[in-house]
């Protein structure tokens, strides 16, 4: 790939969105096999999603590259994710965690007609109210999710407001990520134990090892194309916007996956998805770079830091209250998007 000349840029940046792709093919097939949607949102997609912010991480920490470019990394990673990739899809789609009542008052009309009341009882009995359980129980899940946004956000801000990340701080970051994924491990092993169900199966072997490849590719070409952008020096696309161009190359997957489940309906993962990618930027990929190197802040760390926790607010007041993200805030979302784009690009 590299003998390829002008191609070569090209060829990698195939090779990052092939990878992201097969990972989440692979993630798609373990949700069909019985992975549930807050489930594989909170404890697995992440880390796919979020591969490549953390990689990038990881290089510029080994080669000593500019902090910085961590941060806006980060903060372009979040920012879109909690903005843009939420609001367009509220926007086209609609994001309704809970069910539509409109709907559900109709369906309960048609059931009523064609059952008889002992029938119906029946059907209950049976169902026993799975389905609006389990919709309150991903609302709950969710709402925890965006708490520990809320969090993580407010401990860069406090560490960060002297104006740059030390090793310690990475230490209390890389220590809270561990917390937070710790406690959802138990809590998904306490929850099998109570229905007597297991996510393990024979094809988990091999669903992990494709998405080990799919990570090893992603390392490849983000080592590559991070040296290639280093280099240039000329230009929107240089090494003066490696944090901007890495976050947008990076979020790519999470738009594609946020578009596809939304699509689909499945909003929870939609949203699971993307607040978990966020806490692998926030605060685990900051984490690692301070680990190596100091990291300075950019100009605006306080307007990114703010408009962060407001959009979770947000989302938390919604989904609190109504159960979804209505089509208003989609467009407030986007703008609050564009508003970013202005004070970090044109200052």
């Amino acid at each position: 790939m590299e003998s390829q000349g002008h191609w070569t840029p090209w060829l990698f940046l195939a090779l990052f969105l092939v990878a992201s792709l097969l990972m989440l093919w692979r993630l798609e097939a373990m949700s069909a096999g019985g992975f549930e949607g807050t489930v594989l949102g909170t404890l697995v997609m992440p880390y796919c999603s979020g591969m490549g912010n953390l990689i990038f991480a990881f290089i510029l920490g080994q080669t000593g590259g500019n902090g910085a470019d961590v941060m806006i990394n980060s903060l372009v990673n979040n920012i879109t994710n909690m903005t843009l990739v939420l609001g367009l899809p509220a926007i086209f789609w609609g994001m309704h965690v809970l069910p539509q009542k409109k709907s559900a008052a109709g369906k309960m009309k048609k059931s009523e007609v064609k059952l008889s009341a002992k029938a119906k009882a029946k059907a209950e009995a049976k169902t026993g109210g799975k389905g609006g359980k389990e919709h309150e129980l991903n609302r709950l899940s969710l709402l925890l999710t965006l708490t520990a946004v809320l969090f993580f956000t407010g401990a860069v801000w406090a560490l960060g407001r002297k104006g740059s990340l030390n090793f310690n701080d990475g230490l209390v970051l890389v220590g809270l990520f561990l917390f937070w994924q710790v406690f959802h491990i138990f809590e998904v092993l306490k929850a099998n134990v109570r229905q007597g169900k297991s996510h393990f199966s024979l094809m988990l072997p091999v669903n992990l090892a494709l998405l080990a490849v799919g990570a090893y590719a992603i390392y490849v070409s983000t080592d590559w194309l991070v040296a290639w952008v280093q280099q240039q020096n000329a230009g929107f696309i240089s090494a003066k916007h490696l944090g901007w161009l890495s976050g947008w190359l990076m979020v790519l997957p999470n738009a594609v996956l946020a578009f596809y489940y939304a699509w689909r309906k499945q909003p929870e993962i939609v949203y699971a998805s993307q607040v978990g990618d966020a806490h692998v930027s926030i605060p685990l990929c900051l984490g690692v770079y301070c680990l190596y190197h100091k990291m300075a802040v950019p100009a605006y760390f306080q307007t990114a830091m703010f408009l962060l926790l407001g959009a979770t607010a947000l989302h938390m007041l919604f989904v609190a209250l109504f159960g979804r993200l209505p089509r208003i805030a989609g467009f407030a979302l986007v703008a609050a998007y564009g508003y970013f784009l202005k004070k970090g690009l044109l200052g």
